[in-house]
């Protein structure tokens, strides 16, 4: 009886496992083999615009600095800016103790005003003076030297008479002599006055004039130092001593910043500076920042900087809220070049890309994915331009694509990221019809006396 039980068992065991072998390997004979997929997610290739963009850090820089330092040692009398105000350009922001430059300027003034008579007086009376006297000193001689010639010429013919003695003919000759040198030297004072004299005078009052006059200007702008001015318009940023102490032409007695404005100074590679341009668009971003600001490309150093052989680039940007701290670390990105409706593919889908010429795998109608060459352009941290290779609209790997072999069956999978939100709403609809098939509280309450009086129905019979 057990060996009969026993030996059921063990056809009921290969009538059992010949079922499981023709499952899992068909039972037919005619079915041909397909070929295996391999899962791979893909892009299409599309037109848009691309940019070659060059990232960065920089300093940020104010537009405009001046740290103002006094011309004279004096203590400071009185401040009228505090720091964090926002000052004009020529604002008086602070004065000296300057009494004894404000006496210094009033005694220069007094010389000044001396010196300018004395001028007046020279050129206007003095000179014309000298040379009318001059004149009639020369015409005083000229009549006396002609008279003494006259009285000469009849001696002379006198004594030639005999009618005249020796002596007083010697005598006429002396006097005509004296007339002949007084004469000559009224003439030549009169010409020295009127060649070198006069010119010599006036140009000695000249002289006292403008020195008188360099003395009051020195003063004045001794005194006029004693004001401190802002030279720029922007805000105080420092101001380190207060009323009392004493300012000195070594330090900075206030520092003014113009930050309407703002300068963002980089260092990148000579490559990469080899492809900006002046004018060129640029933003700027800080940590805790909305948004990037706008700017533009201000100035290209021509040359390396020594130590680091990178080129210093400015990018200007406007700063009418005040974001943009100076001193702040800033990530700067530059638009280099863009080029409009260009055939882009993601980064990832490039394969040994080496230069401009890399590979993708291109999946055809079928299904198929094959091996393809291409020559790229600007490329981003997300997107590679094709320049040519590839055409638009045409499918390429972007996962699974290393080691694929050509006309490999493939099958295309949403990224985990659309997967995951394709089933959160399946999900989401699932849980809805369930909702919508459970019946309710006044349903379920209907249904149960129902329930009672079909499963009671006999006992009360």
């Amino acid at each position: 009886m057990n060996n009969k039980r026993n030996a059921g068992r063990v056809v009921s065991l290969v009538a059992l496992v010949l079922a499981v072998s023709c499952l899992t390997t068909g039972c037919g004979k005619g079915e041909k083999e397909e070929a295996p997929e391999v899962s791979v997610q893909a892009a299409t290739a599309a037109t848009t615009d691309i940019s070659r963009v060059v990232n960065t850090e920089g300093i940020i820089f104010p537009v405009a600095q001046s740290a103002i330092t006094p011309k004279i040692n004096a203590p400071v009398k009185k401040f009228y800016v505090v720091r964090g105000q926002k000052v004009k350009q020529g604002q008086l922001l602070a004065t000296l103790e300057n009494r004894d430059l404000s006496a210094a300027a009033l005694d220069n003034k007094g010389a000044y005003e001396q010196a300018e008579a004395a001028y007046s007086t020279s050129i206007g009376a003095t000179l014309p003076e000298e040379n009318a006297k001059a004149e009639l000193d020369v015409q005083t001689a000229q009549q006396e030297l002609d008279a003494q010639q006259k009285l000469y010429n009849s001696r002379q013919d006198l004594f030639k008479q005999g009618a005249l003695p020796r002596k007083d003919l010697d005598a006429a000759a002396v006097s005509l002599a004296q007339a002949k040198s007084a004469y000559n030297i009224a003439k030549k004072h009169l010409d020295g006055l009127n060649a070198v004299g006069k010119q010599g005078a006036i140009k000695t009052a000249n002289g006292q004039l403008t020195s008188a006059k360099g003395k009051l200007l020195n003063s004045e702008a001794q005194l006029s130092y004693s004001e401190v001015r802002s030279p720029i318009a922007g805000f105080v940023t420092d101001r380190p001593l207060y009323p009392g102490e004493m300012a000195s032409t070594s330090a900075p007695l206030l520092t003014v910043m113009d930050i309407s404005q703002v300068i963002a100074k980089a260092h990148i590679p000579q490559s990469d500076a080899l492809q900006l341009h002046k004018g060129d668009a640029a933003t700027i971003s800080l940590a805790g920042l909305e948004k990037p600001i706008n700017g533009k490309v201000s100035l290209i150093s021509p040359a390396l900087d020594p130590n680091s052989t990178t080129v210093e680039v400015w990018v200007q940007a406007p700063n009418t809220d005040q974001l943009l701290r100076p001193g702040t670390t800033a990530q700067i990105a530059i638009t280099a070049q863009t080029v409009k409706d260009a055939l882009v593919v993601p980064a990832a889908a490039l394969l040994n890309a080496k230069g401009d010429a890399a590979q993708v795998m291109v999946v055809d109608s079928q299904s198929q994915a094959s091996s393809r060459d291409v020559k790229t352009g600007i490329a981003t941290g997300q997107q590679v331009q094709i320049v040519s290779g590839l055409k638009p609209g045409e499918t390429v790997v972007t996962e699974g694509a290393y080691g694929l072999p050509d006309k490999t069956k493939v099958k295309i999978e949403k990224p985990e990221t659309e997967a995951s939100g394709a089933d959160a709403k399946d999900k989401d609809t699932d849980k809805d019809d369930d909702e919508k098939s459970k019946p309710d509280a006044g349903s379920k309450k209907a249904a149960q006396p129902k329930a009672n009086s079909k499963n009671g129905g006999g006992s009360k019979d």
